[in-house]
């Protein structure tokens, strides 16, 4: 998880500068991310202190406050279907975007419809959305919750809304990971 999180980061508009800082500052190169080798234990130690670093990841702080320490992760191909009932995680911007339902079909209307909140521009999700529709493939979205019926994004909004955006075309290969306090972190 914490290499697929981060390799999604790293291209983030958003967060991807403090990734690269995070490399820059330990002096390491972002092969580590982009080619990671998970049988090498120095790593993912790395990658592991660059998430804890940027995200708070096994600190208990920021994104991951509160985040269970026993979650299983799993790969999977969600249906569309499937990840048409995935659901943003309660973050100001995202239920501001999708008027207060964190539902990224809601979110992808209220684009449409012109609507653009905190004055943060819509075009990268129109954009990832057209690259989509072109046959691009997204990395993985991150997504958890207690059970598989009930998920929510933890990393990968933007690709999220762009499938919304293009009307959640194809399957979606994720990682998802479960546990069974994760509901009182996804609320």
């Amino acid at each position: 998880m914490v290499a697929c999180f981060l390799q999604g980061e790293l291209s983030s508009e958003r967060f991807g500068e403090a990734v690269r800082s995070g490399l820059a500052a330990r002096g390491l190169s972002q092969r580590l991310l982009t080619h990671p080798d998970l049988r090498d234990a120095e790593a993912n130690a790395a990658r592991r202190d660059l998430l804890a670093a940027t995200r708070g990841y096994g600190e208990n702080r920021e994104l991951f406050e509160g985040f269970p320490a026993d979650v299983v992760w799993s790969r999977a191909v969600l249906s569309a279907r499937e990840v048409s009932t995935v659901r943003y995680l309660d973050y100001s911007y995202w239920v501001e975007l999708s008027g207060g339902s964190r539902r990224p079909a809601d979110a992808a209307e209220r684009i449409r419809a012109g609507l653009r909140v905190f004055d943060v521009p819509n075009e990268p999700f129109v954009t990832a959305a057209r690259a989509l529709a072109a046959g691009e493939r997204f990395p993985p979205l991150i997504l958890v919750g207690g059970r598989h019926g009930e998920m929510v994004c933890l990393e990968g909004h933007l690709r999220l809304t762009a499938y919304a955006l293009a009307g959640f075309p194809t399957g979606v290969e994720c990682l998802v990971g479960t546990a069974p306090d994760m509901d009182s972190w996804t609320r």
